[in-house]
């Protein structure tokens, strides 16, 4: 082979070499954190999750490690089911790498450091490479406390008959791992109002207490470095409906809604029925026409495509709890869709009721009398003539008020 064309053959082989290298520190991307694992404090019991986001091309590969001290070689690798299966990891593998860590039912044990580490490094497994030039890393330290100790008063339930004497919630702080900030109440999640101070003894008053002021109530402590701690009381009672829809009249065609409103708690199980031959039955929709919604203490019945055959009759709201149950009917009637029609045809009746009066009014005049074309000597006569008087007026303005007032029903 002549020097030259060796030489040429070798030149074409770097230009590849380098056309190579280029192009593929174009297309890849080192691993880099888009999202990394936050800080927190918590208290035994609780949960926790670690969020970690990670871009790169291709696409980096997540694992977590975990060291009760912050040493290079006391961090261990965390697999998801560990720690008698309160720990899960899910990772999900896409144009990003995410990963979520969890750990259920903290006890102390569970405080230290947790590290994320990705790479796309195609030598990040080789046991002769160092990790930390191939693996990028992000901390985050959990530091749990015990959780303070509340003592409270015990659930109650309400009787029956809504005469319950008066009422007092009590809470006491016995013991924290620092001093509280404040304590206040809360009902079903809403803070009540003028109930915060800094007492570790809190308590809240009911006076004669019903059904209205039934629910989930918590005193609750807050603490200056810590998440706050509560504890429930349950003021329970039966479900007393205290508003319906007694009817609805629709035509068909139209949408109907029937709803129900209760007091109580626990929140109460909804039904709808309908009245079938005397008996309350679940509702049908085979046709696909009925919806319920139930939010808390609320419920609604929808009915679409009203039909005036098989939709018209009465219908049961149905409350249900552990502690008893209520009831109430509401009446649905469906009309024609021809319905407007005789309203507008009873108008029509009594403008020409109206027009005859009026005619027979004008038509009592009586004419001067002709006898074989000559003038008849005057004679004195006594003629009633009746005009349209202010009566006559009264009777015609209370017609037309009466047909309006039923064009617009």
């Amino acid at each position: 082979m002549l020097p030259g064309k060796r030489g040429g053959e070798m030149m074409w082989v770097s230009f590849a070499l380098t056309g190579a290298l280029m192009l593929h520190s174009v297309s890849s991307q080192n691993a880099g954190f888009v999202k990394s694992p936050l800080s927190e404090t918590k208290l035994t019991g609780d949960t926790f999750e670690l969020y970690c986001d990670v871009v790169g091309n291709p696409t980096p590969e997540i694992q977590w490690w975990y060291a009760e001290i912050n040493q290079a070689d006391s961090f261990r690798q965390l697999w998801d089911g560990a720690r008698k299966r309160r720990v899960s990891i899910n990772t999900a593998y896409g144009a990003n790498a995410v990963s979520v860590l969890g750990v259920t039912r903290l006890g102390l044990e569970d405080a230290g450091t947790y590290e994320c580490r990705a790479s796309n490094d195609p030598r990040r497994n080789d046991l002769h490479q160092n990790p930390a030039t191939t693996w990028i890393r992000a901390q985050s330290t959990i530091t749990v406390l015990q959780r303070p100790s509340i003592s409270s008063s015990e659930d109650i339930t309400l009787p029956s008959d809504q005469h319950s004497p008066s009422i007092t919630l009590q809470c006491n702080l016995t013991s924290a791992h620092s001093a509280h900030v404040s304590s206040y109440w809360m009902k079903n999640g809403v803070e009540v109002p003028e109930t915060r101070g800094d007492r570790a003894n809190t308590e809240y008053f009911l006076a004669k207490p019903k059904g209205p002021e039934a629910g989930e109530y918590m005193c609750v402590y807050t603490f200056e470095m810590a998440p706050s701690v509560n504890a429930t009381i349950n003021i329970k009672a039966g479900p007393d409906i205290v508003g319906h829809k007694r009817s609805d009249n629709k035509n068909e065609g139209q949408k109907a809604l029937l709803y129900c409103k209760s007091t109580g708690f626990p929140y109460p199980v909804w039904s709808w029925r309908k009245l079938d031959n005397g008996v309350y039955m679940d509702i049908d929709n085979a046709s696909g026409r009925f919806f319920i919604t139930n939010l808390d203490n609320y419920t609604e019945l929808s009915i679409v495509n009203l039909d005036i055959d098989s939709d018209p009759g009465e219908y049961q709201c149905n409350a249900t709890n552990t502690i008893g149950t209520s009831s109430m009917v509401s009446v649905l009637r469906v009309r024609s869709y021809l319905a407007w029609l005789w309203p507008l045809l009873g108008v029509l009746f009594e403008v020409l009721v109206l027009v005859v009066i009026i005619v027979v009014y004008e038509k009592r005049k009586k004419p001067d009398d002709i006898q074989d074309g000559k003038p008849t000597p005057p004679t004195i006569t006594k003629t009633r003539t009746f005009v349209r008087g202010p009566r006559t007026e009264k009777i015609i303005t209370l017609i037309i008020t009466h047909s309006m007032y039923v064009l617009t029903i």
